[in-house]
């Protein structure tokens, strides 16, 4: 291929001789079929010991838009790093080798980014409109770890899994450099710095076949993911991973409602039960107006940490001590209602009941929940002042390639 093109689609393979070449033909004739931007097919032998190899370079050779590109040490993660880091398309995408999404969602993915609308595309396997054949074990495992990565990481996507993504090459060139996974946790991680740098994630419902001969190992795939989540999950929350914003938008406190109520509510009540615990503790060797104050004080402390990270969709140290001296700041709002509400009992009653306390507090609290909701959204996490994107980062020495033999 001459020109440069405008989508370059990766297919990373390892020990995939016998379904390289139907696949990659079949994806052929789609592009000159059916798509109407120019592209490129990059097979990318991702360290396969077979004869995947010859067979790239056999296909690289019979078609113009096909080239073939050797790396020696495997890692679907290194492959895309690599190559996506070199590439000259405007657009860069990759998929599974078997085709398991109907290549009908290709265009889909891949116009809302010519046209700038979006910057990152994904196929969700989990949307309404999706069409999915797979066995059960497999659906509950991808169920279960999206559901993992929203209450973990906040992740606002819906199906981080699916091997069909697109990206725009320049906020590409922001994020590799920011991605360390080279394996298959590689697509988590892109996605959630790409949210969490404010850019516009596409979704688009696929038709999906599960491809029965899949050699992907569960188990250390599982663990590594995992294992993923916690160091992105600390480098977030201690401020070491830093993301440049890419997009002038607000990305954590502008969240919606639906969004925002349930983890609000979830954290209120593990902070109203922790609070109740530790003001029956107090209240043993502590007068009700004391034991209810400090009680306050060691809840609020963790209530405005935990919705900080998980309702509000903010890491790091950056705005940290203000977002907690103004959370105090709600605590006092609540203390003189909960206090209040103990003056009103402990004057129509002389010596009221522990049971009958816990009542009129946690009814109290509830008032102030409601309002400290309100502080929350509309001023302790209001949005921070947007900070310019870093510089490209400098592309890495390409591998040693076949490209249709640089005809």
């Amino acid at each position: 291929m001459s020109e440069t093109p405008q989508v370059d689609i990766v297919v990373p393979v390892k020990n995939e001789e016998h379904d390289l070449a139907p696949s990659v033909e079949r994806l052929v004739e789609h592009l000159r079929c059916a798509f109407p931007f120019t592209a490129r097919v990059t097979i990318a032998d991702n360290g396969s010991t077979d004869g995947t190899w010859p067979v790239a370079c056999d296909l690289a050779a019979r078609y113009p838009e096909v080239r073939a590109i050797h790396l020696d040490i495997p890692g679907r993660g290194r492959a895309l790093h690599q190559i996506w880091s070199s590439s000259d398309a405007e657009v860069l995408a990759y998929m599974d080798v078997d085709l398991s999404t109907d290549l009908n969602a290709l265009l889909p993915l891949v116009a809302p980014l010519m046209s700038g609308h979006s910057d990152v595309a994904i196929g969700t396997r989990l949307a309404r409109g999706s069409r999915v054949v797979r066995g059960p074990k497999r659906e509950i495992i991808s169920r279960s770890y999206n559901l993992l990565l929203r209450t973990t990481l906040g992740a606002g996507f819906s199906d981080a899994q699916c091997g069909f993504k697109a990206i725009r090459a320049d906020q590409a060139r922001q994020l590799l450099p920011l991605v360390e996974d080279k394996g298959w946790f590689f697509d988590t991680e892109l996605l959630v710095l790409a949210e969490r740098a404010g850019l516009r994630i596409h979704e688009v419902p696929v038709d999906w076949i599960d491809d029965a001969d899949s050699r992907v190992n569960i188990v250390d795939t599982a663990l590594g993911d995992l294992r993923g989540i916690k160091r992105v999950g600390l480098g977030l929350a201690r401020g070491t991973l830093k993301v440049p914003r890419l997009r002038e938008t607000d990305i954590g406190p502008r969240r919606g409602l639906a969004w925002q109520l349930p983890r609000f509510a979830a954290v209120g009540a593990l902070s109203t039960l922790a609070y109740i615990v530790v003001y029956l503790a107090l209240r043993s060797f502590m007068g009700a107006q004391a034991a209810n104050a400090l009680s306050l004080l060691l809840t609020a402390v963790g209530n405005t940490a935990a919705n900080r990270r998980l309702t509000f969709g903010l890491s790091g140290r950056a705005g940290a001590a203000v977002h907690h001296f103004r959370g105090l700041i709600a605590f006092g709002v609540c203390l003189v209602l909960t206090s209040g509400a103990l003056m009103c009992l402990h004057a129509v009653s002389a010596s009221p009941g522990r049971g009958a306390e816990v009542a009129v507090l946690v009814a109290a609290n509830l008032v102030a929940t409601a309002l400290r909701f309100v502080l929350y959204r509309g001023w302790v996490f209001a949005p921070p002042a947007a900070t310019p994107a870093g510089g490209p980062a400098t592309a890495p020495t390409k591998p040693r390639q076949s490209l249709g033999d640089a005809r």
